[in-house]
């Protein structure tokens, strides 16, 4: 730790205790007095004007005044007015960015690291972004279990050393207990990199000499800073560089997306062999476009019995219509809609494996749906309608889905033109879906926890969505997307019908299928759909094609 100046009484600042001093001294008959005539030089002498080093201590962070040797007049000489230093507050802590990199591999191995954010967070090391997290084979000690890894970027007003200390005081709080060197933990926090700073110290090297040999660590980093050099002496080699200069690994890293607090596994967005879930939409609307007030309270148990049967996974409540030239009915109205099944669904079907979503772009409906027991949070406009969503997503700690969309419900469909100057129809969805990450991350929602969903049939007509579909593949791959799983939502919808010639939405079912297949294909981790028995039938064999 760095130690604060050592300041003899010959290089004290001049402070109220020397004024009160020489007032005594000057006030006396026969002594020159104190003035407010205009200020002439001082007869001051200066020597040494270098400003001291900043100190920052681990309670109380602020950089040390400038000290400046004066020598004061002799007693009763002095006749000019005196300017005082600068006023005596501290200066503001300057900010640094750091890089910490986030590991465990006993019990519950993601909630460790959920819970380590939070703690960094409430001691004043804010993160800003944090990596998608990854599972990975333990290195150097084999015999012990799979790690789950990540990256967060922390702005710390700590020097490195501080920094160090505050990072293992939240390992030991949480329960950390070092038995061997690199053997099993339930956390672990290193510092991996601290400005542009190269630290040698007994306890702490930056850059962290590990790097550049371990894919655990490189992978979650290349996420943050793909464009940084971890050596500016040689800038010429990139994050990016490193990771793609290590040898392929015998067994492959893969990405996880936890999706509830109740012991569910994870989507690996990355795991070619992975299944897709299957979610079944559950409106409790009486003006939903295809299936409008079917679900009445009296035979809903029944309604979710089936879903379960046929092969769901996730049910997603409903209880807004986001069809265009919809009303849109209260908060309060909302809450009371979707609450009640949400309870009864987790009341009457404990013993199932299932996960619930609610669909919502209201903040108080989320909040109210989740601490009925709502582990997803799916809202149709990426968090764009309603200012409080993100930050109370973050604060629920829950899993989000983004979807693409313009505008609102209302007029969405008019503001479907994606030129080709900006990206054309696949770069304008990426780019505003980069957007809409980066808001969530601002508000303090981890990446791993987000779900993207390109929006089918929102603020995209006709041929359009068709497109998406094609270019899944695209979406999936590009910058800053990377990594997250995609939910998709085609069940029923128009552009079925006018391809197909089908009017009626319910009829939609062939088609409906070709496009689940299609998305299957594409990369799709969740499709969303109203024929909960025929859709789940195409997602199995779409499975046995493509994710093997």
């Amino acid at each position: 730790m760095k130690r604060f100046p050592t300041i003899s009484s010959s290089t004290r600042p001049f402070t109220c205790q020397h004024r009160l001093l020489t007032q005594r001294l000057f006030s006396s008959p026969g002594s020159a007095q104190l003035t407010s005539s205009p200020p002439r030089t001082p007869q001051l002498s200066l020597t040494n004007p270098k400003p001291a080093r900043p100190f920052h201590s681990a309670s109380t962070h602020f950089s040390a005044l400038s000290f400046k040797k004066y020598t004061l007049p002799p007693k009763g000489k002095m006749t000019d007015s005196i300017n005082l230093p600068a006023s005596s507050k501290p200066a503001a802590p300057t900010v640094r960015t750091a890089y910490i990199a986030l590991g465990s591999n006993l019990g519950d191995r993601i909630g460790w690291i959920e819970k380590a954010c939070k703690e960094m967070d409430a001691r004043g090391i804010k993160v800003k972004r944090t990596s998608c997290l990854w599972e990975t084979e333990p290195m150097y000690v084999l015999d012990q279990d799979r790690f789950v890894n990540g990256a967060c970027e922390v702005e710390t007003t700590l020097e490195p050393l501080e920094l160090l200390d505050a990072l293992q005081d939240i390992e030991n709080s949480l329960g950390r207990k070092k038995i061997i060197d690199k053997g099993p933990r339930n956390i672990d926090l290193d510092i991996l990199l601290y400005e542009n700073l190269k630290f040698d110290h007994e306890r702490l090297k930056i850059p962290h000499i590990g790097i550049p040999e371990r894919e655990f660590v490189l992978r979650p980093l290349a996420e943050l800073i793909p464009d940084k050099p971890l050596d500016h002496t040689r800038p010429w080699t990139l994050t990016r560089d490193l990771l793609d200069a290590l040898p392929p690994s015998s067994t492959p890293i893969t990405n996880m997306t936890p999706l509830s607090s109740h012991g569910h596994p994870p989507i690996q967005a990355l795991n070619p062999s992975r299944k897709t879930h299957v979610m079944a939409i559950l409106n409790m609307t009486p003006d939903s476009f295809s299936d409008g007030g079917q679900h009445a309270s009296s035979s809903l148990e029944s309604t979710i019995q089936s879903f379960l049967d046929a092969g769901a996974t996730m049910i997603d409540v409903g209880g807004q219509s986001t069809a265009p030239r919809t009303p849109q009915v209260s908060a309060e109205e909302e809450i009371s809609r979707v609450v009640p099944a949400i309870k009864m669904i987790r009341e009457k079907f404990s013993h199932r494996d299932v996960l619930i979503s609610v669909d919502t772009y209201r903040a108080s409906v989320a909040e109210a749906a989740v601490a009925a027991g709502a582990d997803i949070v799916n809202d149709v406009s990426g968090g764009s309608m309603d200012p409080d969503m993100l930050p109370t997503v973050a604060r629920l700690g829950s899993t989000i889905c983004l979807m693409h969309m313009r505008g609102t419900p209302a007029n969405m469909s008019s503001l479907n033109e994606y030129p080709e100057a900006d990206g054309g129809l696949i770069g304008g969805i990426a780019k505003e879906l980069v957007g809409r990450v980066a808001a969530a991350e601002a508000a303090g929602i981890r990446r791993w926890r987000i779900v993207l969903d390109p929006g089918l049939g929102f603020a995209k007509v006709g041929p359009q969505n068709v497109d998406v579909l094609r270019h899944l593949e695209e979406l999936r791959s590009w910058p800053g997307l990377q990594g997250l799983p995609w939910l998709v939502g085609s069940s029923r919808k128009s552009f079925i019908g006018q391809v197909t010639g089908v009017p009626t939405p319910k009829e939609r079912i062939w088609g409906t299928a070709a496009t689940v297949a299609a998305a299957v294909q594409g990369g799709a981790d969740v499709v969303r759909v109203h024929d909960v028995k025929e859709m789940a039938q195409v997602v199995a064999m779409a499975d046995a094609i493509w994710r093997y």
